[in-house]
């Protein structure tokens, strides 16, 4: 009966990075965790492990001794760090260089390590970290000895500032607060996988997160689309994994981004009946470039349409190679909504992890987190909600969160439930700022409210003057441009929201619209309800004439007695619960703002074959409607053979004796032209109108 690499590791006591590398010196490579081993492998790998053990072999140093180990290690039995080999030169490397980190210290091209590494059997990309031995036998390869500092020595270099007076807190530049525990080595433990969940919109990464919480978070969001970042924990077989879960819109690239950023693994939900799309093009990008580990989730293969098998070819044309095609990228076929596959889901998900991540914290640390989202509540104040990074975030610690600070009054985990205390990992909602932070912001621990006080006033004070320097920097070229194609129309935005997150996300996509003659003006942005200081705001640099400000919410509501101030001082009011019918409303403004532009359709010819003159020498001409029509108050163009005589208006038009408004072919009719008298038998007339052409940004 077949058994899973992993569960063969569990069964001989060893870590999963330690099976592979016993599997590959005994000819059996390209595999991982989640691989299968007939009986016959599997024995050998016992027998192998057995004879190992004996000698002191593959239990000696492992690939267990750092973090983030990516790469399978070989026995320090058989590739000795200390070994020189003749013209070699010795170069140190800290615990868990990365390749290209190892390739830079080595002055070579990181591909000569990767295929190295190829002939050891591994797969590894330029941000995996090497285990000692591993770069023990690299260096044996290129005929170089590297010697690998203590794990103590790197972390205490990594992580340990100089020294200071006692126990007096370190200031970085910026503004920063550091703790410093004099002399005392960081203690690293294990601590939850911050997993980040990615893709298409309508994809089902809410779907995805709701049957693994097994709460219903996509009921509350209009139109089944995730308007903000929600950060939950769940747990799998005694493990707890946290789990991010990122808006699909493609407005939400910023907040996309900002996830990335604190993950360790990229869940990407790829719809198994749609495949790859623009924002799973997106995510791909953004796990490439952060070099965060990626397991493929393929959704909806419950649907009649759904071909898994289309998915991953689509996959590698974008660089992702599944571990079916031979790579290295898990791949699990899910239904979120008939909850199938979720199980091997969660076991892929701990598997990487532990293979190649191996997330650790030092829970002794002073406490650090990032903002994930942040709102304003009423009967709350600023909410934010906090991913803790390092440490414990204790309810009553003085933290600053940007240029912001404030003691943490309250603090609960994603499902409500109230917390004294949160170690890493964890996702807190905390009460007590005294603003609202933006998100992305770093949460850290203040040695008292006068120290945050000062720290948080600086920093704003920094962020204000950069705001002016940006605003007042105007250079040469773009006054002269300014001068060439006129004065630049503006469409002044007040933006409020619900949460920070949105307002930043909702202003990053709006600033985008618009062109070289209208743009937006973002005057201001906040969260919470709408209110009088907004129509201020909006009506304060303006002509009340041009209606050239809005106000625009993102589920707020409207303070009593707004609406009528907005309507006094022409500003528009519009709230949505959508993103993108926000959007289209702003670009809407927008385009009414530009110009009209007019093309000249023609109407009819006609042909002078009478003329009446009347008193005052005011001429008639009696037409022959030769083709189309002629219509009263058109333009007219008169024509005495070749030669153009008047361009007007048609000012009367008549068929006998009574009016009309326009006269079709083949038709008699009198007219006159406004301000022009001198027409003789002969002569035509061109009827002409200018349309106004529809306008786009």
């Amino acid at each position: 009966m077949p058994i899973k690499v992993y569960d063969l590791a569990k069964e001989l006591g060893i870590t999963n990075t330690e099976a592979l590398s016993l599997l590959s010196r005994l000819g059996i490579k390209r595999l991982n965790p989640t691989s299968d081993l007939d009986d016959g492998t599997a024995e050998r790998v016992r027998v192998a492990y057995a004879n190992a053990e004996d000698t002191s072999g593959v239990n000696g140093t492992g690939g267990s001794n750092g973090s983030h180990t990516a790469v399978p290690a070989v026995s320090s039995k058989t590739a000795s760090p200390t070994t020189t080999p003749s013209g070699g030169s010795d170069i140190e490397v800290p615990v868990n260089v990365s390749i290209k980190e190892l390739a830079e210290r080595l002055g070579i091209n990181a591909s000569e390590i990767q295929k190295i590494l190829m002939g050891m059997g591994v797969l590894a990309g330029l941000n995996q970290r090497l285990a000692p031995d591993a770069v023990s036998r690299i260096g044996q390869k290129l005929g170089r000895t590297i010697r690998v500092q203590s794990e103590q020595t790197t972390e205490k270099a990594a992580t340990t500032p100089p020294p200071t007076s006692k126990g007096t807190p370190e200031r970085k530049p910026g503004g920063k607060n550091v703790a410093v525990e004099g002399g005392k080595a960081p203690t690293m433990v294990a601590r939850p996988p911050v997993v980040t969940i990615m893709g298409h919109v309508d994809h089902g990464k809410t779907t995805l997160l709701d049957a693994l919480r097994k709460t219903s978070v996509v009921e509350g969001e209009a139109g089944g689309i995730t308007q903000h970042i929600g950060a939950y924990q769940v747990e799998h077989e005694g493990q707890r994994i946290t789990f991010l879960d990122t808006p699909g819109h493609a407005a939400f690239s910023a907040m996309r981004a900002r996830g990335a950023q604190v993950t360790d693994i990229i869940v990407l939900v790829v719809a198994a009946n749609d495949s790859v799309m623009p924002q799973t093009e997106e995510a791909i990008h953004l796990a490439q470039e952060a070099g965060v580990p990626m397991v493929v989730a393929v959704n909806k293969i419950d649907l009649p349409d759904a071909n898994p098998d289309r998915v991953l070819t689509d996959l590698t044309i974008h660089n992702v190679m599944p571990e079916a095609y031979g790579g290295d990228v898990q791949t699990v076929n899910i239904s979120a909504k008939a909850q199938e596959g979720l199980s091997d889901l969660l076991d892929t998900i701990i598997l990487v992890s532990e293979a190649m991540v191996e997330p650790k914290a030092d829970p002794h640390a002073p406490a650090q987190g990032t903002i994930i989202e942040a709102k304003l509540e009423r009967g709350r104040g600023p909410v934010a909600t906090v991913l803790v990074q390092q440490g414990n975030l204790k309810q009553g610690d003085v933290v600053v969160v940007g240029s912001h600070y404030g003691k943490v009054r309250t603090m609960t985990d994603d499902r409500g439930k109230p917390l004294k205390k949160a170690g890493p990992s964890t996702p807190v909602e905390i009460v007590g700022l005294g603003g609202v932070p933006e998100p992305g912001d770093k949460l850290e621990i203040a040695k008292n409210e006068k120290e945050a006080r000062s720290i948080a006033q600086q920093r704003g004070s920094d962020q204000r003057e950069q705001r002016l320097s940006q605003t007042n920097r105007t250079t040469l070229e773009s006054l002269y441009m300014q001068l060439i194609k006129g004065p630049t129309k503006e469409l002044n935005l007040v933006i409020k929201g619900d949460v920070q997150g949105t307002v930043q996300a909702v202003r990053d996509a709006v600033v985008e619209l618009g062109n070289d003659e209208v743009r937006v003006r973002v005057l201001d942005t906040g969260v919470g309800p709408i209110s009088d200081n907004d129509v201020l705001i909006a009506s304060s640099d303006k002509d009340a004439e041009e209606k050239n400000s809005m106000i625009v919410g993102f589920n707020v509501g409207i303070a009593s007695g707004v609406d009528k101030r907005a309507e006094q001082e022409h500003v528009q009011i519009k709230t949505f619960s959508v993103i993108y019918q926000l959007i289209d409303a702003v670009t809407e403004a927008l385009v009414d703002l530009l110009d009209p532009v007019y093309e000249e359709a023609e109407l009819g010819k006609a042909e002078v074959r009478a003329l009446f003159k009347l008193p005052g020498g005011r001429a008639i001409a009696g037409c022959y409607v030769l083709n189309g029509l002629i219509r009263r108050n058109a333009k007219a163009r008169l024509y005495r053979g070749k030669e153009l005589l008047y361009t007007g208006d048609i000012d009367t038009l008549k068929r006998f004796k009574e009016d009309a408004r326009e006269v079709a072919a083949d038709y008699e009719c009198g007219l006159t032209l406004r301000g022009w008298n001198d027409i003789q038998e002969g002569d035509t007339i061109e009827c002409f109108e200018m349309r106004e052409l529809p306008r786009e940004l």
